[in-house]
């Protein structure tokens, strides 16, 4: 077995603690060298309390770490595009919470740092890993519900703290970069398709400022997708994919295991058949973890690319734009 990677964590943000550091240290072939904090006991906090072996008091201090291979970035989503192309130019391997960057054009700044470092860039796409969106993919491949005509996508949860990121419009706050995203990338992962073009209506919030309630339909041609997100209404999530001859649902769709067990739905027409398939036990965190590490020592096997960030985030900017100009908008 080839010797796991080292991995360095830049911030100690929530969703790092609570979700991907737990998952770097479970993983198989990936290995907590170092975290860093613009707080110094921040970082030697958590550096104790996940057992890594340092703790740096500045981000570059540790990109500076000749140990660290891999660099996980949860930092707020305004510092990702500048850090994510900062940690290549150190040379390191880059795994960066979504979205990468605000806008699509400035991935291509990211995917030149990659190229001239010869190391792998990722957006910590985590859905994309779980065996629920695969099994999916191959239920519409396989024709199990006919001609796909329509998808459903809801993302939504309550939030009016000011000083929570997703509230901060210089932090890149807001819903669509936060969880619009979503349904966007697993319709996409899902169908192998691209959405041609977008209207939407977009309401952003009198005092953040921010955009905190989105409904987007996008059309892909051969089908559409409706989705809903909002970081102002009641906790929910939701994809239901709709055929001519049936449709397939997914319970816990984006934050797999954290509300419910993990169930594909396939039902007929008449609803007189269903089949539901039951993934327990699945870190989609450590999934993501360990086919990164495995990339990083020359696995084939894929990972989410920014060539797929940049057609993700693409649709999210032309939702912006529908939402503006009141119309349709291409992609």
């Amino acid at each position: 077995m080839s010797k796991p990677v080292k991995w360095g964590v830049l911030s100690t943000a929530k969703i790092g603690r609570e979700q991907v550091i737990p998952a770097i240290c479970a993983a198989e072939g990936a290995f907590l060298h170092a975290i860093a904090s613009r707080a110094p006991e921040r970082a030697s906090t958590c550096a104790a309390r996940f057992g890594a072996t340092a703790s740096y008091g500045s981000y570059e201090d540790l990109l500076n770490d000749p140990d660290v291979e891999a660099v996980y970035i949860p930092l707020p989503t305004s510092h990702h595009a500048a850090w994510s192309i900062k940690a290549l130019e150190a040379g390191k391997h880059v795994l960066c919470e979504k979205p990468i960057a605000l806008h699509a054009d400035e991935i291509g700044a990211i995917k030149k740092a990659r190229e001239s470092s010869g190391c792998l860039a990722s957006e910590a796409f985590m859905v994309t890993y779980h065996p629920q969106w695969h099994k999916v993919r191959d239920l519409l491949a396989q024709g199990a519900i006919g001609r796909l005509r329509h998808v459903q996508g809801v993302f939504s949860f309550f939030t009016r703290d000011e000083t929570n990121t997703r509230n901060i419009v210089a932090m890149g706050g807001g819903a669509l970069p936060d969880i619009g995203v979503y349904p966007t990338v697993t319709t996409r992962f899902a169908t192998g398709k691209e959405p041609q073009r977008v209207r939407a209506r977009v309401e952003r919030d009198a005092t953040f400022g921010t955009d905190i309630f989105t409904t987007a339909e996008m059309d892909f041609g051969d089908f559409s997708l409706s989705m809903m997100v909002s970081t102002q209404l009641a906790l929910r999530q939701e994809m239901v994919f709709h055929g001519e001859t049936g449709f397939i649902s997914l319970s816990t769709p984006f934050n797999a295991g954290l509300y419910d067990a993990d169930v594909v739905t396939l039902r007929n027409q008449d609803h007189s058949g269903e089949q539901r398939f039951r993934f327990s036990g699945v870190n989609q965190y450590k999934l993501q973890i360990e086919a990164f590490s495995r990339a990083v020592r020359g696995s084939k096997e894929a990972i989410f690319s920014l060539e797929e960030s940049t057609l993700n985030q693409r649709a999210i900017d032309a939702i912006y734009r529908a939402g503006e100009s009141g119309g349709w908008e291409q992609v």
